[in-house]
C-alpha cells in the first residue's frame, strides 16, 4: 500500500496515476433506461454575471479563493443533489465499472468510523492521523470490510475519484460542472454571501448543513443530526433548488486546481469540516486532490449543457 499523503480536507494518492482525457465525455448510450433516469431532473439555470470568490478574513488565500472577481457563465443544467449510492449502483450494474478505490485495494476513511481492530491495522496519514488508509474500503464498503451502503441508498456515493466521476458522466450523458458553474449554482442567487443561505452559519439557531459539531476530531455532538454523510436531499435547498452545496461531501469539479499540476478542484466542504481547522464549508472555498484519489467524504454532482436532449 502506498504511503498516504497529508491533507486536512481529504488525503490523496501520490503520485497521480491515470487521468482520463479531457474534453466532452463520450455520448451516453441512450438505450439504457438507467442512464436516462440518471440525467433527468436537472435544474436549468440561465447563467449570467456574478461575483466569484471571496476576500473573507476566515478564508484561505493560498487556496485561490480570492480576489473577488466578476465571472460569467452561460446557461447550463445542474443536478439538485449529489449522485447517490442508488444511482451509482445503477451505473455499475449497467457498465461493470470498477472504481479506482477497488483497483488500488484501499481508500481513506475517518478513524472514528472504524472498529478498533480495523483502525489498529490501517496506516494513519502523516499530520492528520484521523485519516486512515483502509484496505477494502470503497463505495460499497464505505468503512471498510464488514460495512455496507445498503442503509444509505439515498446518501451521496463516496470513495469515488475524479476519474470515476467522469466515467459516470460518460454513461449518463452529463459532465462535471466547471468551478464558475458550481459556485454560481451553489450561491443560489445570493451574491457575496458566505453560505448559500446568507452570512450566519446557524440563523435563528437552525442547522443548515452537515458539518462537524463539537471537538474535532475527538467528539462529534451530531447536533445537526448526522455523524457521517446525510441523505443527498437534506436540509433546506438554496435559492436555485440545490441541496447540500456546502457540507456533507466534497464535490469534484471539471477544472484543474491550478494551471500547473494534475490536481482537480473540489468544492463545498464535507461533514468533516470544522472551524477549528477547515472551515471550507463556504461557497467560495475550494481544495484539491489528485484525480485518482478517493475518500469517505468525496462525492460529486453532475451538470449538462442546456442543448442536450436529456429530459
Amino acid at each position: 500500500m502506498p504511503v498516504p499523503t497529508e491533507s486536512c480536507c481529504a488525503p490523496g494518492r501520490e503520485p497521480a496515476t491515470t487521468v482520463l482525457a479531457l474534453g466532452p465525455p463520450p455520448p451516453a448510450r441512450r438505450a439504457d433506461p438507467a442512464a436516462e433516469r440518471a440525467a433527468r431532473d436537472l435544474v436549468e439555470l440561465a447563467g449570467g454575471r456574478f461575483l466569484m470568490g471571496t476576500e473573507d478574513p476566515d478564508g484561505f488565500p493560498a487556496d485561490g479563493e480570492g480576489p473577488v472577481r466578476e465571472a460569467v457563465v452561460g446557461a447550463f443544467r445542474i443536478a439538485p443533489t449529489t449522485v447517490t449510492n442508488a444511482r451509482f449502483a445503477s451505473f455499475v450494474k449497467a457498465t461493470g465499472h470498477v472504481t479506482e478505490a477497488e483497483s488500488f485495494g484501499f481508500s481513506f476513511v475517518f478513524a472514528g468510523f472504524l472498529t478498533p481492530e480495523l483502525g489498529a491495522r490501517s496506516p494513519a496519514v502523516a499530520g492528520t492521523p484521523w485519516w486512515r488508509a483502509v484496505e477494502g474500503a470503497h463505495w460499497r464498503r464505505p468503512e471498510g470490510p464488514g460495512s455496507s451502503f445498503a442503509a444509505r441508498q439515498d446518501h451521496p456515493v463516496v470513495h469515488v475519484s475524479w476519474n470515476d466521476a467522469r466515467a459516470y458522466c460518460a454513461w449518463s450523458g452529463t459532465r462535471l460542472p466547471t468551478e464558475p458553474e458550481w459556485e454560481f449554482a451553489a450561491r443560489g442567487g445570493l451574491e457575496g454571501r458566505r453560505y448559500p443561505w446568507g452570512d450566519e452559519l446557524r440563523p435563528d439557531g437552525r442547522y443548515m448543513c452537515n458539518i462537524w459539531n463539537g471537538d474535532f476530531p475527538r467528539h462529534n455532538t451530531r447536533a445537526d443530526g448526522y455523524a457521517g454523510t446525510a441523505p443527498a436531499k437534506s436540509f433546506r435547498p438554496n435559492g436555485h433548488g440545490l441541496y447540500n452545496t456546502v457540507g456533507n461531501v466534497w464535490e469534484w469539479s471539471a477544472d484543474r486546481f491550478s494551471a500547473a499540476g494534475p490536481e482537480r478542484a473540489m468544492r463545498g466542504g464535507s461533514h468533516m469540516c470544522h472551524d477549528s481547522y477547515c472551515n471550507r464549508y463556504r461557497v467560495a472555498a475550494r481544495t484539491r486532490n489528485t484525480p485518482d484519489s478517493s475518500a469517505g467524504n468525496i462525492g460529486f454532482r453532475v451538470a449538462a449543457d442546456v442543448h442536450t436532449g436529456v429530459r
